[in-house]
């Protein structure tokens, strides 16, 4: 039977479905809808309308948005499993991410309640003399949100909870792969009193459902995450909209003798290879001092060994399947790729019994190599030495992304100078890059994109600004 999804304000099951099936081991899923292009018209003028007829004041915004995050963290299980049936990703990091979209709607309420414009100091110009000025926050208009595989939840919600808070409707195209989370999420919501006006879940092709919402004029927001090719020909074909992009990186860690290089091996056990290494900031590239070299990476080789890799429904597991056969088969070639070219496999570099990608540590690969200049996306990290540390910050640097990176040092002064010289959205010190907390500023520069995610500075992107100016005259008697 296949599933139905909110699309304008009904739920509906389409004309036409499709199979998800698992990338653990193929196994069917659910039967969900393909939607078309005149679906997502419905979705928008629906959602134009409700915006326009029946605007949700700001505390019915807040209290939705608070009532969604108890709901959710009610059914944290449930959720959870889904979202590791769906994605691969091992339970215990699904009940993280499921912890993870709790706290961004509360953030989400939070910035409902308190977000507002600037009061403008009018007499601070002789013109301005008996006059009062002031900015409104208004909602920009219906938002489109094209969400990814790697985090089919809480990336949802950093969509969905900041067009809420800034009352605007949303109509959500999740990833093929993943689309179950977003129902979930959808559902949530409603329980907890969004006008189902308001949101539309719509999966179906990106070359069908993304274009659509891409190409709707009513459509005056669109917040994308995912590839750089994507992202930008989006940004490109449309021109007159707001175009939010969170992209990709090839996230650097720079390793100095004289930090805690232990401690980072074991931050990179999970860093480079929790949901087997797909997300944007997995740690990626690591550039360790030559005299600490060898002790790390056997340090490194260590740590990696002891990851679980299986099913993701096993409490055991930490490291399961790539999204699919495709991303396998890519990641696989690109290690060979990497160690015909000199590159030495520390530990991993083949595949398990069930065709998966073991965690893989490469040592001295080429910076030219795939497995350097781009993203891999996948279980694998690169281990390169450095003598000098500009020479460090200088291949850090070279890079067509800029999303995070970080560096493990005791030295404040080396720490501060790679905060203002290492060229990312965000520099993490004693850190690895992957890590990320909810409420922060979260974007990159060059390929990993154009815009900040995090509620307090999403709202702003979903909202425009109104001056209003008011001439004062003398009172009345």
């Amino acid at each position: 039977m296949t599933i139905e999804y909110p699309v304008a304000g009904r739920w509906t099951s389409g004309e036409s479905s499709r199979e998800v099936r698992s990338p653990f081991d193929d196994a069917v899923i659910a039967q969900i809808p393909s939607f078309s292009a005149a679906d997502v018209d419905a979705a928008v003028e629906v959602a134009q309308t409700a915006m326009r007829q029946a605007p949700l004041a700001t505390h019915e915004r807040a209290a939705i948005l608070d009532r969604a995050a108890v709901l959710l963290a009610e059914r944290l299980e449930d959720i959870a499993a889904d979202l590791a049936r769906e994605a691969a990703k091992p339970i215990k990091q699904a009940r993280v991410e499921v912890q993870r979209a709790v706290s961004t709607l509360q953030f989400c309420a939070a910035e409902a309640r308190t977000f507002a414009g600037d009061l403008i100091p009018m007499d601070a110009a002789a013109a301005g003399v008996d006059h009062l000025g002031f900015v409104l926050r208004v909602p920009i208009g219906v938002v489109g949100a094209i969400t990814p595989f790697n985090f089919p939840l809480n990336l949802v919600a950093h969509k969905i909870g900041p067009a809420i808070a800034a009352g605007c409707a949303v109509v959500n195209k999740p990833a093929s792969q993943t689309p179950l989370s977003a129902l979930a999420l959808a559902k949530v919501l409603f329980e907890a009193g969004l006008p189902m006006e308001y949101l539309s879940v719509v999966p179906g092709p990106g070359s069908v459902i993304g274009d659509a919402l891409v190409r709707n004029d009513d459509v005056e927001v669109i917040s994308f995450t995912g590839s750089p090719e994507v992202g930008w020909s989006i940004r490109a074909s449309a021109p007159r909209k707001r175009v939010g992009l969170e992209l990709g990186n090839n996230s650097p860690l720079i390793i100095r003798a004289d930090g805690d290089w232990r401690g980072a091996a074991t931050a990179v056990r999970l860093a480079g290879f929790a949901h087997a290494g797909q997300s944007c900031i997995s740690t990626q590239r690591i550039l360790v001092e030559e005299s600490i070299k060898d002790d790390f990476v056997a340090a490194l080789v260590e740590q990696v060994g002891s990851l679980v890799v299986g099913d993701p429904l096993d409490e055991a597991t930490e490291v399961s399947a790539l999204i699919d056969r495709s991303n396998t088969d890519r990641v696989k070639s690109w290690i060979d790729a990497a160690v015909d070219g000199g590159a030495t496999v520390a530990i991993g570099g083949e595949m398990t019994a069930e065709g998966h990608v073991r965690p893989t540590v490469l040592v001295d690969a080429d910076p030219a190599d795939d497995v350097c200049a781009n993203e891999v996306f996948g279980p694998v990290v690169v281990v390169r030495g450095f003598t000098r540390f500009q020479d460090a910050l200088a291949e850090a640097n070279d890079t067509r992304y800029g999303l995070q990176a970080a560096i493990f040092t005791s030295d404040i002064n080396t720490a501060l100078h790679a905060a203002r010289n290492l060229d990312f959205g965000g520099v993490l010190i004693n850190e690895v890059p992957t890590w990320r907390a909810d409420h922060m500023p979260y974007g990159g520069l060059r390929d990993s994109g154009n815009t900040r995610e995090g509620p307090a500075w999403a709202i702003h992107e979903m909202t425009e600004e109104r001056l209003v100016v008011i001439k004062v005259g003398p009172p009345q008697d």
